[in-house]
């Protein structure tokens, strides 16, 4: 029977880019242990094979529609600003990623203005892996 060869490495990491979410308390930017537990998996799945590292990272930052345009779009950039510290931390050149705050104007779900929405809490994470 012919011998079973793995992938070729550029194939085997590029199955390993991901997306992911880190969700935040509300009017906070700082991360909870559960979002630096999924910080840590995604960096970790990055790892998990040898030759292979982040190409890019893109991260948007998000907020529910409570509080002032201006004041949810600031938040939004400090919770994109604490996800790349984290991931620099654990290793991702700041060179490699890029930021944005969204505020308040791409809710995952939609209400109305001045609703406290867990699911629009959020920075969006995307690791191109090579």
């Amino acid at each position: 029977p012919p011998e079973e060869t793995a992938p070729p490495l550029a194939q085997q990491c590029s199955a390993l880019s991901q997306e992911f979410v880190v969700y935040f308390e509300w009017d906070r930017s700082d991360l909870t242990s559960q979002a630096s537990a999924v910080i840590d998996q995604a960096v970790a799945n990055i790892r998990s094979v040898e030759g292979c590292s982040a190409g890019s990272v893109t991260i948007v930052g998000h907020t529910d529609t409570s509080g002032n345009a201006d004041y949810n779009q600031r938040l939004s950039v400090r919770r994109a600003d604490v996800v790349a510290s984290a991931l620099t931390q654990r290793g991702i050149a700041n060179t490699l990623i890029a930021k944005d705050g969204k505020g308040e104007t791409a809710l995952a779900k939609a209400t109305l203005d001045g609703v406290r929405e867990p699911l629009n809490r959020r920075s969006e994470v995307t690791i191109i892996v090579q």
